[in-house]
């Protein structure tokens, strides 16, 4: 994304070159977050996703998703949805409090993980949800970018990489959009890149889950022939401690 004589027909590599940026920028970290899902898993955790505004596109990517971790608790206001009130929705994630509001309901628990989605990283309600797992003693992965970090204004004092268990970093440009290349002012990157990281998770959990003999809870789509017979026990696994699958 350095060259200036990108057109609108090169778009798909520019997207393409990032997205190969992301996977080498994260794979160690990735490796680490794989480990801690794993973990979670054995132990009979809950993965519990969060964002706000744009990024609550990554909490629903979790979530009942065919091919997806079934053992995944969104955790959300509806004041975050900008459905909901889009300026209302800024409000509400620039607004101290609101965080614990929302975990107090969640069920936290050590033995669990919590993703934070947040590419700006510098609002009330991603760095005190990262903030108040941390003093749960529960590990925190926060999905963020830390270019844009470093040049939005710091809201809570802090931003969700420095209080990030481990960081998995989107590398979205300030803004977030990427066209023009010299002068963006479109094509926005964020869901792209956050869906990639997340799905390569996914990729790496599944390999060292075969290399440990780990069997993750895995849904099967319902519009598929025996989908929803094999999803059955996976509902009443999970059901009592994700509310959001009724």
């Amino acid at each position: 994304m350095t060259t200036d004589t990108v057109t609108g027909s090169d778009y798909g590599n520019l997207v393409r070159t990032h997205l190969t940026r992301v996977e080498q920028h994260n794979a160690a970290a990735l490796d680490d977050v794989a480990e801690l899902v794993l973990a979670a898993v054995q132990a009979d955790g809950i993965l519990l996703t969060a964002g706000a505004g744009h990024s609550l596109a990554a909490v629903a990517e979790t979530f009942y998703r065919a091919g997806g971790l079934a053992c995944v608790r969104p955790i959300y206001h509806p004041e975050l949805l900008p459905m909901h009130g889009a300026i209302s929705s800024t409000s509400a994630e620039r607004r101290s409090g609101l965080a614990g509001e929302v975990l107090r309901e969640s069920g936290l628990a050590p033995h669990d993980v919590l993703f934070v989605f947040s590419t700006s990283g510098v609002n009330y309600y991603p760095v005190e949800l990262a903030q108040e797992a941390a003093n749960r003693g529960c590990p925190v992965v926060g999905v963020t970018s830390v270019a844009s970090s470093a040049q939005a204004p710091r809201r809570a004092g802090a931003t969700l990489a420095e209080v990030s268990t481990v960081v998995l970093d989107n590398l979205v440009p300030p803004g977030d959009s990427t066209y023009p290349v010299d002068a963006p002012v479109t094509a926005a990157i964020s869901t792209l890149a956050t869906t990639f990281l997340w799905n390569l998770l996914m990729v790496r959990l599944i390999d060292k889950a075969a290399e440990s003999g780990v069997r993750l809870p895995l849904w099967r789509s319902a519009n598929v022939e025996g989908g929803d017979a094999a999803n059955a026990d996976l509902l009443r696994h999970y059901q009592t401690r994700i509310p959001q699958l009724g």
